[in-house]
């Protein structure tokens, strides 16, 4: 099993990127919360792995804290939920706000992020409200590289959309990128509006 890789960035495009280990690229998926700390591509960066396999796949998941990977794994005992609504978790909150709305069994919240319906939400509260305050393990989430080079504002609404959210949401949640803003700070804005509308 693959528990941690080291080497250099050659693509990051939420939610895919890539690191070169060797001369062999592994390609994992990854959450937001994880593009927010990444170096610019061509620099180191070491991540911890997730391997999954599955009958018909094999998949490898990346995150830059242990706690990420240890909440994308807590949070896949809740049934009902799988890889895709784990990533979905960790990119619409932080590890410390997703423990938070679980102690506070804060249900709404935990709706608003793709994938979450009611009844899972409150699924997610019986089952990790015990387990919560272990999510968390150290420092908050800090806002680091360069953009994609591209229109920020159009790979921000796709990074989305591949995140779970329809097209009009979309819209709506870019409404708040201001024009100086790179990729990863138009989604955190986007995703933040979301966490505190509804």
């Amino acid at each position: 099993m693959i528990g941690r890789l080291k080497g250099i960035l050659v693509h990051k495009q939420p939610p895919w990127l890539m690191i070169d280990v060797g001369g062999v690229g592994y390609e994992l998926e990854a959450p937001m919360s994880t593009f927010y700390d990444l170096p610019e591509v061509g620099r180191e960066v070491t991540l911890f792995v997730h391997h999954a396999v599955k009958e018909d796949a094999v998949a490898l998941y990346g995150f830059f804290h242990e706690r990420e990977r240890r909440l994308f794994r807590d949070v896949q005992k809740v049934t009902g939920i799988g890889a895709k609504i784990a990533l979905a978790i960790l990119s619409g909150a932080s590890v410390e706000d997703f423990a938070r709305l679980v102690q506070v069994g804060d249900v709404a919240a935990l709706t608003r992020i793709p994938g979450i319906g009611k009844k899972t939400a409150e699924r997610i509260v019986v089952e990790l409200r015990d387990r919560a305050a272990d999510f968390t393990g150290g420092g908050a989430i800090i806002a680091g590289s360069k953009a994609i080079p591209a229109d920020p504002v159009t790979e921000a609404g796709i990074a989305l959309q591949q995140l779970g959210y329809k097209p009009a949401e979309v819209a709506r949640m870019l409404k708040e990128a201001a024009p100086e803003d790179n990729v990863e700070a138009i989604i955190r804005k986007a995703l933040k509006s979301v966490l505190r509308s509804g």
